[in-house]
């Protein structure tokens, strides 16, 4: 039996998570805490590479909004994620390997660990995303968009959904949602996917005019996008 199959996961970001120095997931109430940490870019071509540092983040924002409110899981807010990756000299596209990971999952008060890598081949898109157990080091499992009509980076949206979902599915099929119910059908275009994840890597870096900027066109090229307006407001003057 997977040995979550008997816990209640769901992936969310944003800052509604705990606060820093929370208790670990054993004292929430049986909710399971989960660090969302960056993916790498394992190899792309075809796009600027600043295109591809920022997926880095953008990705795992992209996961992580899509799974919100499943009431059994609890995210690690993600500046105390960044605050233990400094502490590890890691920056938002190093290499996390699964000792890291469980180390990183610790150490901000989390069960589990999620990060994974993507490759970009002139169009051609591949993620996966590892699940590692945060006190054993073990890759609980790794899943990826191996439906070969959903390869295509014009679906980028649609790949990043689809491996979030089944990265709760196999979690905790009882969070799971179908995939027909995915957001309502929302549907995030690959250019303001991209320009919302500049303005991530960009406010990473602390230069909020550029991630203003980003996060801009991300809402022009998509006026319904609710997390570059809420970025946006954040790095405002």
């Amino acid at each position: 039996m997977n040995r979550l199959s008997n816990a209640g996961l769901v992936l969310r970001l944003g800052t509604l998570a705990f606060a820093l120095g929370a208790p670990p997931a054993s004292a929430q109430g049986g909710t399971t805490v989960i660090a969302i940490l960056p993916f790498e870019d394992r190899g792309s071509y075809g796009q600027d590479k600043e295109v591809y540092r920022a997926l880095a983040l953008g990705i795992p924002a992209t996961i992580v909004n899509e799974l919100s409110g499943h009431a059994e899981i609890r995210i690690v807010n993600p500046s105390r994620v960044a605050q233990v990756l400094r502490s590890e000299n890691l920056g938002p596209n190093a290499h996390i390997d699964a000792a890291t990971a469980a180390r990183i999952a610790k150490q901000s008060g989390a069960r589990y660990a999620v990060t994974g890598n993507f490759a970009d081949f002139y169009g051609k898109f591949r993620l996966d995303a590892r699940m590692i157990d945060g006190e054993s080091g073990e890759i609980v499992k790794v899943v990826s968009n191996s439906d070969p009509n959903l390869q295509d980076r014009a679906d980028l949206y649609r790949i990043i959904q689809r491996v979030g979902h089944k990265v709760l599915a196999e979690a905790n099929p009882r969070s799971a949602r179908d995939e027909s119910t995915e957001q309502e059908n929302r549907a995030i275009p690959t250019e303001a996917l991209t320009q919302y994840s500049l303005g991530l890597l960009y406010e990473n870096r602390g230069e909020k005019n550029k991630a203003s900027e980003h996060y801009q066109r991300a809402i022009t090229a998509f006026p319904d996008y609710s997390e570059a307006k809420e970025r946006a407001r954040r790095v405002r003057p």
